[in-house]
């Protein structure tokens, strides 16, 4: 498989609304698996060409990103580049927990980890010098966020927890809010999304073949 591959398409499932998202999250996840170590990061190189051309990728000075788990694709890639720029680059962090949203904490090389509940490696926030660098979502002039799923019409699918929807909620209201853009392998696109509600939009969408602008 190539991260080429077509998008898939929804007549392939059955059920209700509830289960169409479950069954399209396990198949977009395995989709990504699938990827070899190489295609992945041929994939994640050309993903970050497209995102260092964006003029609000490059405007930028405090961005979040995420290390990639389960196969998603990398915007690690980015990071000396930010770096040479004078951008700071940040990682989500599940605590302290609160209302289950999302906290982003200053992260480079040597930035002490630990792994969280879901065996993710984040920042340790425990350490006072890193807990004065946490910031909140509407801090942030960027938010670069894994997708499992995403469509043309910019719709895009979380991993079901909702961290990220509960922590942008916020930027449905007017006042200072990040750009968030999704990312996503090409072979993660799907030709039309089942939209829930509290499914927060994108400003827009990147993959490893294309940009689309919500």
């Amino acid at each position: 498989m190539t991260t080429a591959a077509a998008p898939l398409s929804l007549d392939t499932f059955d059920g209700s609304r509830r289960e169409l998202r479950r069954e399209l999250r396990r198949e977009l996840r395995r989709r990504r698996r699938e990827l070899t170590p190489r295609q992945r990061r041929e994939a994640s190189e050309r993903l970050c060409r497209r995102l260092k051309a964006l003029s609000e990728v490059q405007r930028a000075r405090r961005v979040a990103l995420y290390l990639p788990n389960d196969g998603e694709i990398d915007p690690t890639l980015l990071l000396p580049w930010l770096k040479h720029r004078g951008a700071r680059a940040y990682l989500p962090v599940l605590k302290p927990l609160s209302r289950n949203r999302l906290w982003f904490v200053h992260y480079h090389p040597g930035t002490p980890m630990v792994t969280n509940r879901y065996g993710i490696p984040e920042p340790e926030t425990r350490h006072g010098a890193h807990r004065a660098r946490r910031l909140p979502a509407w801090a942030l002039d960027l938010i670069l966020l894994p997708l499992v799923g995403f469509d043309d019409d910019g719709n895009r699918m979380g991993m079901g927890g909702g961290f990220y929807d509960r922590t942008l909620a916020f930027t449905r209201r007017s006042g200072p809010r990040p750009r968030l853009i999704g990312l996503a392998h090409e072979c993660q696109r799907v030709e039309r999304l089942p939209v829930a509600p509290w499914d927060v939009p994108l400003d827009a969408i990147a993959s490893d073949a294309r940009i689309v602008q919500t």
